[in-house]
């Protein structure tokens, strides 16, 4: 039992053993919400999570794994997975990108995990009845917008947040996932451009085992990180080009209404707010105020920096 493949997480991996030691013993496990930004393994540590839980037997019991952007209605949803899936079997059922449950079966959740002493339920539809024993069904949901679940659906899960990768987490997964030793100095200055993400630390590792591959070297070192950014046009920070034009439309007058923005850079208001300003707000480069946005004096000088 436990999450040794996972780096990082330590809170939430104690947590989810403390989930899985009781179900162990008593076969009943909390339907979980895990909730993360994208990229941070939210999907990986609820599939591992899954793939730990026992049938009666004692063995691990079966997982199966849904994008709720397939779900398209409520029959299709009990026909296709609740009949051949639930129906006595013993299972684990993961929701991912949960935030795309359709309404009709949001509904339908509300009364399957309706809380009762007995931990179980029926669900009829129609002329027929599913009976659901949560010692051997468990449900999981993963999403990065806890917001858009319905807030009686959320009251009925056991919500867990994974916590933001440190530095330190994220040169290990690189170096995990590296097919070669890369330098204390390159790592350094590798775990300032990967946002935090966890998913693009992986990322980052394969594009250098590509490059150790290309190169026929065996050791990644700071002068090979330095050919190896301006060969993928990796930015401080790793800012994207867009995220850096916005940089410097802001740069142009004091401050900018986000109408202006959206005009200058041919992106609609909506993206500017949620692919563009909220890492460019973490980092400390732009400030949002109620009249407009504006650069800082980090976002000053990264771009005399940058040029």
């Amino acid at each position: 039992m436990g999450f040794d493949k996972i780096i990082g997480q330590e809170k939430v991996k104690k947590r989810l053993c403390f989930f899985l030691e009781g179900q162990a013993k008593s076969r009943l496990s909390p339907h979980i919400l895990f909730s993360a930004p994208r990229g941070s393994g939210k999907t990986l540590i609820a599939q591992t999570y899954a793939d730990q839980l026992l049938n009666s037997e004692g063995k691990r019991r079966k997982s199966i794994t849904i994008n709720c952007s397939t779900l398209l209605r409520l029959k299709r949803f009990i026909n296709d997975i609740l009949v051949p899936h639930v129906v006595g079997k013993e299972i684990t059922i993961l929701f991912d990108e949960a935030s795309e449950i359709p309404r009709d079966i949001s509904m339908a959740l509300l009364t399957i995990l309706n809380p009762n002493r007995q931990n179980s339920n029926s669900f009829s539809y129609d002329d027929l009845t599913i009976d659901f024993d949560f010692r051997n069904v468990t449900f999981l949901f993963a999403t990065t917008e806890a917001h858009k679940i319905d807030h009686a659906l959320m009251d009925r899960l056991e919500r867990v947040d994974l916590e933001q990768y440190s530095s330190q987490n994220l040169s290990a997964i690189v170096q995990s996932n590296s097919a070669g030793h890369i330098a204390d100095l390159a790592m350094e200055q590798i775990s300032k451009v990967l946002r935090g993400n966890a998913r693009k630390a992986t990322q980052m590792a394969n594009h250098i085992a590509l490059y150790l591959s290309a190169k026929g070297k065996q050791s990644f070192e700071i002068d090979d990180w330095k050919e190896f950014c301006a060969s993928m046009g990796i930015n401080p920070l790793g800012l994207s080009p867009m995220e850096i034009r916005v940089l410097q439309c802001l740069a142009e007058r004091s401050e900018t209404t986000l109408t202006n923005l959206s005009a200058k850079t041919h992106m609609t208001r909506q993206s500017l707010q949620r692919d563009i300003e909220m890492y460019l707000q973490k980092t400390n480069l732009i400030e949002v105020t109620p009249t407009g946005r504006k650069l800082t004096h980090a976002g000053r000088h990264y771009l005399s920096n940058l040029n």
